[in-house]
């Protein structure tokens, strides 16, 4: 019997939920983690969550569909699912929301039933305990459907956040209010090292954070966003149960009222109530076509810090990401900026 880890919002969050689960469990099996395969869209051009038909090499496992390093999109879609598949000591299984809500739950329903336990939602950063009216929020839609799906599937479900505040959508303080009386977990090095490997190329920066949180990485961090605050709280794992995560979230309250049928039907749900559209792409630069990563390899090392100084305005970290985008690179650039630059898996250090 074990558990079934779902993470929250797509992207980079099965990092963080393996990080999670080597966290709550002495099992040394690789966890079962469930995930959107919804990314940013410089990952992936669709600017949607990928579903069954956007993948070749696919298996399955615990009664669903699951990646494998074999795995590929199919263009135009990209994913970094394929990579996390092959670096990450877990197995990552598919959720698909384009059919609505109650499809969705009878997915999770049926992932928990086959692995035989409960359910263990991670959220890296907090935004799953939104109220849906925080001038930093960015993405609520994806952790709300979440929570509703997991509310509707009716299994025993706990709620986690990991490292509150560092995906800069909700202020640690608010969220520290929001877990007042919680005792949380802290990861050891090693679990947060279990996800070394994919994150010396993958572009997530809140579970990137939390793990150099982990490490012992403290102060300012400039992100593509903003700039985060690494503090004593960062590495820590605070957990509640799901009516309560539900409680504080309207998104996910309504979406259990209405049970829209589609994944549209559910962003427009979203979108009416915090004024955020659900299923909009990022509207940030991106380094242009001509940019390659190999060009990252020809860094001028003394420069790019320059230019990387200046733009982190004071900051003492960049994310690996950030460092990238600041250079007119693609993420695929990360693991040849962080060979050029010398930088520690998952931040590069400016002070």
């Amino acid at each position: 019997m074990s558990d079934l880890y779902v993470a929250a919002g797509g992207g980079g969050d099965p990092i963080g939920a393996l990080i999670a689960a080597r966290t709550v469990t002495v099992d040394p099996a690789p966890p079962l983690i469930a995930t959107y395969a919804w990314e940013r869209p410089e990952v992936d051009p669709t600017a949607r969550p990928l579903g069954r038909r956007d993948f070749t090499g696919l298996t399955r496992e615990a009664g669903a569909t699951a990646f494998a390093s074999a795995t590929r999109a199919r263009p135009p879609a990209g994913s970094t699912m394929p990579g996390l598949a092959r670096d990450l000591p877990a197995r990552l299984l598919l959720l698909d929301p384009a059919r609505g809500l109650t499809s969705l739950s009878r997915q999770i329903e049926t992932m928990a039933e086959a692995a035989g336990g409960r359910i263990r939602v991670i959220d890296v950063g907090g935004d799953v305990l939104t109220h849906g009216d925080e001038p930093t929020l960015r993405s609520p839609f994806g952790d709300a459907l979440t929570l509703a799906a997991c509310r509707l599937a009716g299994v025993p479900t706990t709620v986690y956040v990991a490292g509150p505040g560092l995906d800069g959508e909700i202020d640690e303080r608010l969220l520290l209010e929001r877990l007042t009386g919680r005792h949380p977990l802290t990861p050891g090095p090693d679990a947060a090292s279990a996800a070394g490997p994919a994150l010396a190329w993958h572009p997530s920066e809140a579970s990137a954070l939390w793990a150099a949180a982990v490490h012992g990485a403290r102060g300012t961090v400039r992100t593509v966003h903003r700039t985060v605050r690494l503090t004593s709280v960062s590495p820590r794992l605070y957990h509640l149960p799901l009516r309560e995560a539900v409680d504080h979230n309207p998104v996910a309250r309504a979406l259990l009222d209405e049970r829209p049928a589609t994944l549209e039907a559910a962003a427009d749900l979203s979108h009416r109530l915090t004024g955020i559209p659900g299923l909009a792409p990022e509207r940030d630069r991106a380094p242009g076509d001509h940019a390659l990563a190999g060009s990252a390899a020809l860094l001028d090392r003394e420069r790019a810090m320059k230019t990387l100084r200046e733009a982190a305005d004071g900051a003492d970290h960049v994310t690996l990401r950030y460092a990238a985008r600041a250079l007119d690179l693609p993420w695929t650039a990360i693991p040849s900026v962080r060979e050029a630059l010398g930088g520690d898996t998952p931040l590069l250090r400016l002070t």
